[in-house]
């Protein structure tokens, strides 16, 4: 196994690693398959036809007897030419020189050779001479055969040479094409190594903590969807902006939370430096009244820091996703207990309700109390931030309802905070006045419900619209 591993190693190590290296090296591999290939078949082409040429010339040699003459002949000098007549042979090599013919007497070893031959060509192996075609022709007289032969060494040399050729062809279309592919693969493959660029540059940016802008994108013209290098960009490019947005998000976040924390801090801790300081003075004095006094005062901001305390462990079970009540709740008659309690609590404000034009009772499934505590809040703010005589109506939809007043509005600059935690439309206002977490449990408790809330506001026109999930 560890031999095994061992060359699996070195093999690995040999594969290239780079899309570049990789790309060229299959170019390269596809021109060596096919210039084998081409080469291959133009060489069998080649040998074939050669070899069906020298075929026709020994046939011919046969028809045109000893002397033949060797101007028309492939291969002609060298010819083998062999007379057998009853039990009588003779055979000569025949040769062309500046000078003339040369005959020279072929030894037995070969007479024998070209006695088996063929009436078709066929390739035979003559001691002493080599290699040669060979065909056995017609009778000159009776009782007398030719066999004719031609050298193979003209077919043998051009096909080496063809071979030559294809080789250093081949190995030059090989190098050839290892440059260009490599100058090519590189130019299309730019674009990648940009994006991979924008990819790193990224990666060396801090997300751990502060406020991150990632702002390395991948250049417009490196996002063409019709391209692989485009598709490539344009995915980077969706990713980084959901990571800046998803990094804004939790900056927000964690901003929310520090902000939060320091809010309840401060509201916690004027109750509590109140009890201190009563406390304190009762201690230093000791008489009755003060006592009274004091203890009074303790029990007061005791309560406001219940209450405080509360609607923060609202918040956050809300925010834990810890499930609420889920039970039929009339939202009907919820509201019209609301708007009742309201006009005991403010009469002088005008308080209205508008029931849907059916007269039928809306039902939704929820927490009846957290649903009470959403409408108390909304009609408490509506009371607490506008004048006597504000009319103040609230209006029952199939989903939901609406409250709506024709007081001063909200300031433009808390529109869209409006539902923060700790949010006061004045912040000069006393404290008694609330901290702030009003339209913040609002919003939350209708969260829970799956349902959503709106406001619009404007100068004698603010609606609070909140949709729930209906059920009859």
């Amino acid at each position: 196994m560890s031999q095994l591993g061992g060359v699996t190693g070195r093999l690995d190590r040999l594969v290239p690693r780079s899309l570049t290296s990789r790309l060229v090296i299959t170019a390269v591999a596809l021109v060596a398959v096919v210039s084998l290939l081409v080469g291959t078949v133009t060489t069998l082409g080649m040998h074939r036809w050669l070899t069906s040429r020298l075929d026709a010339d020994v046939v011919a040699l046969t028809h045109s007897g000893p002397g033949g003459g060797p101007d028309d002949r492939f291969g002609a000098d060298g010819r083998v030419i062999a007379l057998f007549a009853n039990g009588a042979q003779r055979g000569d090599v025949i040769t062309f020189t500046g000078n003339g013919i040369e005959q020279t007497v072929l030894g037995s070893d070969a007479m024998a050779v070209l006695e088996q031959a063929g009436t078709e060509p066929s390739t035979v192996e003559l001691p002493g001479l080599g290699t040669y075609r060979v065909v056995r022709g017609r009778g000159l007289r009776d009782g007398i055969t030719l066999v004719a032969g031609l050298p193979t060494e003209g077919v043998d040399d051009a096909t080496l040479s063809l071979v030559r050729l294809e080789v250093v062809l081949a190995l030059l279309g090989i190098v050839a094409a290892g440059l260009a592919g490599t100058a090519v693969v590189r130019r299309q493959l730019r674009p990648l190594t940009e994006v991979a660029a924008t990819a790193h540059a990224v990666s060396e940016i801090p997300l751990d903590e502060g406020d991150i802008g990632v702002t390395e994108r991948v250049p417009e013209r490196l996002t063409d969807p019709r391209t692989e290098a485009g598709q490539v960009g344009l995915a980077l490019n969706q990713l980084l902006a959901h990571v800046e947005s998803s990094l804004s998000a939790r900056h927000r976040s964690e901003q929310q939370v520090r902000q939060f924390v320091a809010d309840a801090s401060h509201e916690l801790r004027t109750p509590l430096t109140t009890i201190a300081g009563y406390t304190e003075l009762a201690r230093r004095r000791g008489d009755t009244d003060t006592s009274v006094v004091a203890l009074a005062k303790v029990e007061e901001e005791a309560a406001r820091m219940t209450a405080l305390v509360e609607d923060l462990l609202l918040l956050a079970r809300l925010d834990a996703g810890r499930p609420l009540e889920a039970e039929p709740v009339d939202l009907t008659r919820l509201l019209l207990e609301s708007v009742d309690d309201a006009r005991v609590v403010a009469p002088d404000h005008r308080w209205r309700i508008v029931m849907p034009p059916d007269g039928v009772p809306v039902e939704v499934t929820g927490d009846e109390r957290r649903l009470h505590q959403v409408v108390t809040n909304l009609l408490a703010n509506a009371r607490k931030y506008t004048p006597p005589g504000t009319t103040v109506t609230v209006t029952v939809r199939a989903d939901g309802f609406d409250v709506h007043d024709d007081g001063p509005g909200f300031p433009p600059d808390l529109i869209g905070t409006a539902f923060e935690r700790f949010t006061r439309g004045d912040a000069a206002r006393h404290r008694a006045d609330g901290v702030g977490l009003g339209l913040a449990l609002v919003q939350a408790i209708v969260s829970a419900h799956g349902g959503t809330v709106a406001l619009a506001s404007a100068l004698g026109d603010t609606r609070v619209s909140v949709r729930l999930n209906e059920t009859h």
